[in-house]
């Protein structure tokens, strides 16, 4: 059934050529229209409590056969001898880059077809959301203890419930991510291309892009920065066409559905959307007059229409579409004076920016902190740092959720430095340092905030290609720019080999390693306390499974260890989701600590502990 979403991606992206070519920019609207269609069936479907798979496989194989049958018939499918000659002209080192990018996504999609999802974010909240959906065919919250499985965006998630329906499991959940990731490499090229750039220009972007250590990451991960970066991209290559032409219908549909995504998918993302729809709804009103307001009113109903089901269900619960106060004030800056803002955006680039060498990072890191001694700001301090972390920390390890892009990120800033003063490209080079400038002001430092910004990388990455592409001549700046290059290839192959927790080679390597082992590589020792507990209630023949867990702690594994059990979460932070209680339970498993088990079952529950896990049998 896989395949079936993949040849109606095609069959769109042949209808969306445009007659004058283009293969990026029909691949890049096939995957704005196929997406935003997938999120808006998931709520259609919910809202009939129909959300089951033989629905999900009926409106596939319907638009498959729909698109299917009209791509066959359309005169825009074309002969690909186009491309033979483009790769014909290229030169050996335009090749190379070719082959250095096509080699690490071939490399990143047996990584991502082997392993098995096992983001420690993704255990705890992003997969755990959609089973219970599946379960209860619809999208409506249910009780949970872990609220970010609630008030978090859920748009990466509908696609992922689509892929869960179609094949029946989680096998093929790292795709989605890879697919963004290709995907924001042609975004970001053809951003290039708009700019005034070259075959090289637009090459040096795709290669800045796909070789960050980050991207290759996450390509085979569940998270869901690339898909935000993605969409993010769309609107930005999408707007860029309706700077200097009136958009036309189909235009309008693309922006307002690729902005929709962008909200329902993460919110930060609209920290350069905003800008870019702001920049774009300008330039129609000043080439159309009041002609162009309906397309500027038509993206915003789009953008409703594609997240407002989602943000209402948010708003209803927590009175605020953007979660509980809790989770909002934890991630979004409480200080908005100027010394604290620099202190933020510094430390937020010296966890980006950070190299191998000690050294270099240990002197920054007490700049940054010396610099906020003398402009009495706290660099530890709960209003611009997320809570109980402590910067700096060390973040060049080649971890998904942590990995800095030093060579990369330094090439982005000077491109952005420098064609900011350039005619032809200093207002997206604007657009570039505002969205810079919002994100520092609204999310404090983090951790794992290198992830979060991936999205603000592919937009300024046509700014260094272009810059790159530019140096012709100027040997000594193009010798450094081309030493930072294949140091960000080299960074990014190093990546897929070592990077953790989902190898190709060493200790933990996905072709050892058991599928089950994987799942747990994060935390070892948790592994076996869960295949311990799931054991003795699949022996037990226990069919309806009471659940008890922490904030933070792992649901994920239930799902996978219980399959064909209901799992009923006995916790609730939200006042108008009560949880069932114990009546008609058969057992009840307890994560982190095991002694809160004993708060929700009753005393006539004999609860058995081992390590940090409990389990218990109905009397």
């Amino acid at each position: 059934m896989i395949v079936v979403p993949l040849l109606t991606f095609l069959a769109v992206a042949c209808l969306c050529l445009p007659r004058e070519g283009g293969i990026r920019l029909a691949l890049l609207r096939a995957a704005v229209l196929v997406g935003g269609a997938a999120c808006l069936s998931v709520e259609a479907l919910s809202a009939l409590h129909a959300l089951h798979r033989p629905a999900i496989i009926t409106g596939w194989v319907l638009a498959l056969l729909i698109t299917g049958g009209f791509a066959i018939r359309s005169s825009r499918l074309r002969d690909l001898s186009g491309v033979r000659a483009r790769w014909a002209g290229l030169a050996r080192v335009d090749r190379v880059m070719v082959a250095a990018l096509g080699g690490l996504f071939l490399l990143d999609l047996v990584v991502a077809v082997i392993a098995p999802p096992n983001n420690f974010d993704s255990q705890t909240y992003h997969l755990p959301k959609i089973e219970h959906w599946v379960q209860q065919g619809d999208v409506n919250f249910y009780p949970t203890v872990i609220d970010r499985q609630l008030a978090m965006a859920p748009g990466a998630e509908y696609l992922l419930l689509h892929l869960r329906l179609l094949t029946g499991g989680d096998g093929a959940y790292n795709l989605v991510q890879l697919a963004a990731g290709v995907g924001a490499v042609l975004a970001a090229s053809r951003i290039a291309r708009q700019l005034g750039g070259g075959t090289r220009a637009q090459l040096v972007t795709a290669l800045i892009v796909g070789t960050t250590p980050m991207v290759v990451l996450e390509a085979t991960s569940t998270q869901t920065d690339l898909v935000v970066a993605l969409w993010v991209a769309c609107v930005a290559t999408f707007t860029l066409d309706g700077l200097r032409t009136r958009s036309g219908p189909f235009d309008v549909l693309l922006i307002g559905t690729a902005a929709g995504l962008t909200l329902l998918t993460k919110a930060t993302g609209l920290l350069a959307a905003g800008l870019l729809l702001a920049v774009w709804a300008v330039a129609q009103l000043r080439l159309a007059r009041w002609r162009g307001l309906p397309g500027a009113v038509a993206v915003g109903a789009l953008m409703v229409l594609l997240a407002g089901p989602s943000l209402l269900r948010v708003q209803q619960t927590y009175d605020n579409p953007l979660g509980p106060a809790h989770l909002r004030e934890s991630i979004s800056m409480q200080r908005h004076d100027p010394a604290s803002v620099l202190i933020n955006a510094l430390r937020v680039a010296e966890t980006a920016l950070q190299t191998p060498v000690a050294p270099v990072n240990d002197a920054v890191a007490a700049g940054i902190i010396g610099l906020a001694g003398v402009l009495g700001v706290d660099p530890q301090g709960r209003d611009i740092t997320y809570w109980n972390q402590q910067f700096p920390y060390l973040s060049w390890p080649p971890d998904e959720d942590r990995v800095s892009f030093p060579a990369q990120g330094v090439l982005i800033l000077l491109g952005a430095l420098v064609l900011v003063f350039r005619k032809d490209t200093r207002l997206y080079a604007a657009v570039f340092w505002l969205a810079i400038l919002a994100y520092v002001v609204t999310v404090k430092w983090q951790p794992w905030g290198n992830r979060l910004i991936v999205f603000l990388l592919v937009l300024g990455a046509p700014l260094a290609g272009l810059w790159i592409a530019g140096l012709t001549g100027r040997r000594v700046a193009t010798w450094v720019t081309t030493g930072a290059l294949v140091a960000g290839v080299a960074a990014g192959g190093l990546a897929v080999a070592y990077g953790w927790p989902r190898r190709l080679v060493g200790p933990g390597n996905v072709f050892t390693t058991s599928q089950l082992d994987q799942r747990f590589i994060r935390e070892p020792t948790w592994g076996r306390d869960y295949v311990w507990a799931a054991d003795a209630i699949r022996a037990a023949g226990a069919k309806k499974v009471g659940l008890i867990q922490g904030y933070n702690t792992w649901e994920y594994p239930w799902w996978i260890l219980l399959p064909g059990t209901q799992i009923v979460p006995l916790q609730s932070l939200q006042p108008d989701l009560p949880p069932p209680g114990v009546a008609g339970l058969d057992a009840a498993v307890c994560m982190q600590p095991p002694k809160v088990c004993e708060f929700y079952l009753p005393p006539t529950w004999k609860v058995i502990r081992q390590g940090e896990m409990a389990y218990a049998l109905a009397p």
